[in-house]
């Protein structure tokens, strides 16, 4: 009982962004005591000394009874009721909200756009490990194909795990290889789901994009746990969400008598009016997603319990394509048209483990976990023009025509909507863990932790339907052939020792060791060193050093497709395929990071906590998008893979790229984490909070390739822009939590630090107009070697969200995010493409959204 009242009261203070409990109802969570307890008694509760009562970690040690700030390595707690204070309906957007060391690009694109991906430190979303209680969480199937600092990426994603279903988040703020093996880079963030048996808890919240009159948002979730007989447990979880698009008003300068140089006829004719602001490209997605989760847990003799957890969930969503002008396909679309991106997926996971405390000595743990994800990305409201003929072009649209779009004249026929590839991405994880504590020479106190890990992963692509690729494809997105479908698979095989000593009272000192083999890229060693000294019982010094390395994944290996804009082609060649070899490409090969750290722990007085924190974060071998080119040599690549390059394009419009190992970085940074809880007695309790991440990340090497005897960068400007500076430079986060009778105030205030991007030139820049790279002139359209530098200069964000508790049972909040609308810079005309590109969509500075308000409904029984 007095664990979970803990918990309660505390783990909001041991991270980033303390905050005390904000009322009853967290109690209602985790006592039964706080079900009866009355309003006078649940304040009191709230207003509880939580210094000494912080919650017990389970990330980056294996030690029993850790809490965060005894950690040997900075840890950051998250509770659910920080999370929810947020005022974010997705859990990805959440952490980010709270959380110095995670941000997220400004938007994605294409498919890119349709999942969740988060950075961590300034590095890609690749290199951060994600965990559910302890065990490694699969990853999505849909890669980040386009060039840009997500690129590549196949990351977690956040937002297929029910939020109803967390109880807390642990974050661990270090290089982790040798303890969890590979993607543990950056860090690892382990999410502990709810394990009650019993409550229920219900949720609903609305809001929109108040200043942009768009982005309605909703989400409803219900958890709730019941005893599984006598000494067991059940809790589910699950929640619906939906949101609209959110599309900042741009100007097509296309629409606006703007036609580019080579363009031909008139864009559009006639007496078509078209809106200005119909090139909705940059914009959020429309999705709809259901998330179920069941955990469960059960002593099955004495010494042994069974538990398992189950997720499962689903997501339609759409994002908007460039649009096309009128005139492009006049038979079908008289007005233009905006092709749609779908996707379909469907997440998956089922882990099932026994542990027990007593063999030879030893704890132990065995669990199989098992997770996929699905997904089925077509385009719809679109078009296949090379299946029409060429009257069909300019035909009137057949009035009685529905989707799809057939002529009964010989005018040809192709679909409005088409499934253009589909990926299973899929991970069977077996894990045994042994663990013992003991003394040496009855002097020492040690835990040896050791155990072993099997771990089959496999990738397949499917071809799209035949409209979706044949003779051009479709427009917006080109879907997958044949011939670069297929199956792919490895094997993992792991092992690992750890020892955690305490050779004095206030001294303690861990060795971790882990070997790691796989069938397609070989084998792997990592160490990690951390140790700890308690110089009083308020100032501590702490510091680790270690290796580590991420593993090229699957999709990285095999993956290629073809992004078809209005007037431009990009293809991403598979390094192992024969057009990535002719432009120098080799295979992949894993990353390698060495990791230092170094921080101070202070307690200068009671409930004021101060963490600073030195890192740098050495990676070689850096998986990057290589070997940009573009003009006749991408295009007679794209061709080498079958693909059908639309007629009338300007052949330096056509780029070319693949995966290489291709750069050598050195991150380094400063996190800096403050909380105080002041008690105002009458006047409520008042927690503050500030966390502020410095982070700088350097290229330095960069690789290159040889092609016909001339050897070239592997990176660009742009290219590596995207690893380096696009990432803020620094994240200030101040937070103000009041807490006084049945009111409770949230004020956050966050600072994005500056961004720099190195942007090409796009269709508005004259073609007459050239540039110089290495002696030689080239026209700065399109350019893949002459860049412009963009800077997003420091923004700050205002969030306020006040509650008020009705009784025991409900508690309401409105509450508004980026209160006073603050979005990112405007990129000049030169840059934009098509006018409707209008922020730099590679920064992971504050969002382009907007003002959000919201309102929500909590009940707890």
């Amino acid at each position: 009982m007095k664990l979970r009242k803990s918990f309660f009261v505390t783990s909001c203070l041991v991270s980033t962004f303390l905050s005390c409990s904000a009322y009853a109802a967290d109690a209602s969570n985790t006592t039964t005591k706080a079900k009866t307890a009355s309003a006078k008694q649940q304040a009191k509760t709230r207003n509880a000394d939580v210094s000494s009562n912080e919650m017990v970690i389970v990330t980056g040690t294996h030690a029993s009874n850790r809490k965060a700030r005894q950690s040997t390595s900075p840890i950051s707690v998250l509770s659910s009721e920080v999370l929810r204070r947020s005022g974010e309906m997705n859990l990805a957007d959440a952490i980010t909200r709270t959380y110095a060391s995670i941000n997220v690009s400004n938007m994605g694109n294409d498919a890119g756009a349709l999942t969740s991906a988060f950075r961590m430190r300034g590095l890609n979303p690749n290199e951060v490990l994600v965990l559910v209680d302890g065990k490694r969480r699969h990853t999505t199937a849909n890669i980040y194909a386009d060039a840009g600092p997500d690129f590549g990426s196949t990351p977690v994603d956040l937002n297929m795990i029910p939020a109803a279903a967390i109880d807390h988040i642990e974050v661990l703020e270090d290089g982790a290889a040798a303890l969890y093996g590979s993607d543990a880079i950056a860090g690892v963030v382990n999410i502990i789901t709810k394990k009650t048996n019993h409550g229920l808890n219900t949720s609903f919240q609305t809001g929109a994009n108040a200043y942009n009159g768009d982005g309605w948002q909703y989400l409803a979730s219900v958890d709730g746990g019941t005893k599984l007989g006598n000494d067991g447990y059940i809790h589910l979880s699950g929640q619906v969400y939906h949101t609209d698009h959110m599309v900042p008003y741009t100007e097509d300068h296309r629409l606006l008598g703007y036609k580019p140089e080579g363009a031909g006829t008139s864009l559009y004719t006639g007496s078509v009016k078209v809106p200005k602001d119909s090139n909705k490209v940059t914009s959020t997605p429309e999705e709809t997603r259901e998330n179920l989760s069941i955990d469960f847990g059960k002593k099955l003799s004495e010494g042994i319990e069974g538990y398992g957890l189950i997720t499962y969930a689903h997501r339609h969503a759409e994002s908007y394509e460039n649009y096309r002008v009128p005139g492009t396909i006049q038979g079908m679309y008289p007005y233009g048209f905006s092709p749609l991106e779908t996707i379909e997926e469907n997440d998956y996971a089922a882990t099932l483990g026994l542990k027990g405390g007593n063999f030879l000595g030893f704890s132990w743990d065995l669990s199989t976990t098992y997770g996929a994800d699905e997904d089925k990305v077509g385009d719809k409201n679109s078009v296949n023009a090379g299946m029409l003929s060429s009257k069909c072009l300019v035909r009137s649209a057949n009035p009685g025509s529905t989707s799809p779009y057939l002529s009964t004249d010989g005018c040809g026929w192709s679909p409005t909507s088409a499934r253009a590839e589909t990926y299973r991405m899929a991970q069977w994880t077996n894990n045994l863990d042994m663990k013992r504590s003991f003394n040496i020479a009855s002097v020492v106190p040690v835990t040896v932790a050791f155990g072993g890990e099997h771990r089959l992963e496999t990738y397949k692509v499917e071809a799209g339907v035949p409209p979706s690729y044949e003779a051009g494809g479709m427009a917006g997105y080109v879907g997958l052939q044949p011939q670069n479908a297929g199956n792919w698979s490895r094997d993992i095989w792991a092992g690992y020792l750890d020892g955690d000593f305490h050779p004095t009272k206030h001294w303690d000192l861990d060795f971790a060791g882990r070997f790691e083999h796989y069938t397609d890229v070989g084998n792997t060693e990592n160490g990690k060193v951390s140790t700890r000294y308690d110089i009083t019982p308020r100032i501590a010094i702490r510091g680790t050093i270690s290796n580590g390395f991420r593993a090229p994944t699957l999709a990285e290996q095999h993956f290629s497709a073809i992004n078809v804009g209005a007037t431009t082609v990009s293809g991403l060649l598979p390094v192992s395929s024969q057009a990535a070899r002719t432009l120098g490409a080799s295979p992949l090969k894993p990353e390698r990071s060495t990791n230092a750290s170094g921080g101070i722990v202070l307690e200068p007085l009671k409930n004021f906590h101060v963490e600073v924190d030195a890192y740098q974060i050495n990676v070689r071998d850096r998986i990057i998008a290589g070997g940009s080119t573009n003009g006749p040599v991408a295009i007679n690549a794209v061709e080498q893979l079958g693909f059908v390059i639309p007629s009338g394009l300007d052949p330096n419009a056509v780029s070319t790229y693949y995966f290489a190992n291709g750069a050598s970085t050195r991150t380094q940074g400063l996190d800096i984490k403050a909380d105080y809880l002041l008690h105002m007695h009458r006047y409520g309790n008042l927690a503050l909070s500030a966390s502020l991440d410095l982070n700088r990340t350097r290229l330095s090497h960069v690789g290159t390739t040889t092609v016909d005897g001339v050897s070239t960068p592997l990176l660009n400007a742009a290219t590596a822009s995207y690893i380096t500076t696009s990432y803020p430079r620094s994240k200030l986060i101040l937070n103000a939590y009041w807490t006084v009778g049945n009111w409770d105030i949230n004020l956050r205030q966050t600072r994005y630090g500056e961004t720099t991007t190195m942007l090409g030139y796009q269709d508005w820049t004259p073609s007459s107009a050239t540039c110089i790279s290495d002696g030689v002139a080239s026209a700065l359209r399109y350019s893949s070697k002459c860049f412009a530098q963009f800077k997003n200069t420091p923004r700050w964000l205002t969030d306020l969200s006040i509650g008020y508790r009705v009784n025991r049972q409900w508690h309401l909040t409105v509450g508004a995010n980026n209160i006073f609308n603050v979005r990112p810079r405007r990129v000049q005309e030169i840059y934009n493409n098509y006018g409707a590109r209008i922020y730099d969509a590679n920064s992971a500075q504050v969002p382009m959204t907007g003002g959000y308000y919201f309102g929500r409904i909590d009940a707890r029984f």
